[in-house]
């Protein structure tokens, strides 16, 4: 049983290890890009929203840029685990390993990069004027969290991908609206009262408001926020899990 569990730790470690070097692969700025597609987006957002539209958030541009990184951990990690399955057919059909380990590699791929670009946010945020205090120490736990949250949704969407090959696109369409619906680019309190409880429990909203709350308040999150994360989790990881077991034994006829 350990030894089984060794081998399967060793498996997903190299696999991860695999999928995190190819999306670099050929790139001449390679792991820079991450970096760069953020920036980008956050000055872009910053002259139009705090200078041409003069939106009235302290430092708008630490505020946006952490709302864009906590998004972009999101939605590259369910976004590249719609192919995990499809992309490895000889790990489906000729290597026995449990398959859900296929997704988690994946994710463990996207955790790996997005802790990367988190490292350089950090001093990123020091250099907008964000001042460090000890509850930054708080981020782990929250990106962890969103692992484990990405990782229910993957199980769920790797697999209905391969049986309705047409699926990704549904879930591009569902990122897209998930971007406006979260706020990255405008306060949430601007949502009307009547629609902001449902609108709060969405979990990426409360990702992101923990993570400005830890570094841009200097307080830890909300027992609310956390509850919402926490709740999300442990369901959508139980849904994931039945999705995933019972469309796993036409993997090989799927493929």
């Amino acid at each position: 049983m350990l030894s089984n569990a060794r081998h399967y730790l060793d498996v997903v470690v190299v696999l991860a290890q695999k999928d995190f070097k190819v999306r670099y692969r050929n790139s001449v700025l390679g792991f820079l890009w991450s970096l760069l597609n953020p920036l980008a987006y956050m000055v872009i957002l910053t002259l139009v929203f705090s200078l041409l539209m003069r939106v009235n958030i302290p430092n708008f541009a630490a505020w946006v840029l952490i709302g864009l990184m906590i998004w972009r951990f999101f939605s590259i990690g369910t976004g590249q685990s719609l192919f995990s399955i499809i992309g490895n057919p000889s790990l489906v059909s000729k290597v026995y390993i449990p398959r859900y380990m296929i997704v988690l590699s994946n994710n463990i791929a996207n955790f790996t990069g997005a802790a990367l670009e988190f490292l350089v946010l950090v001093p990123l945020l020091v250099a907008l004027g964000v001042n460090l205090t000890v509850y930054a120490l708080f981020l782990v736990p929250i990106l962890i969290l969103e692992f484990l949250l990405v990782f229910g949704l993957s199980l769920s969407l790797s697999s209905l991908n391969l049986k309705y090959r047409d699926f990704y696109q549904l879930w591009d369409i569902a990122l897209q609206l998930g971007f406006f619906l979260s706020p990255i680019v405008y306060d949430g309190n601007l949502i009307p009262e009547r629609f902001r409880f449902v609108y709060s429990l969405n979990p990426v909203t409360s990702l992101i408001q923990s993570t400005r709350s830890i570094f841009l308040l200097h307080q830890l999150p909300s027992t609310f926020d956390i509850g919402v994360i926490v709740s999300s989790v442990v369901i959508l990881l139980l849904v994931g899990f039945l999705i995933f077991g019972r469309l796993e034994k036409r993997f090989a006829e799927e493929l």
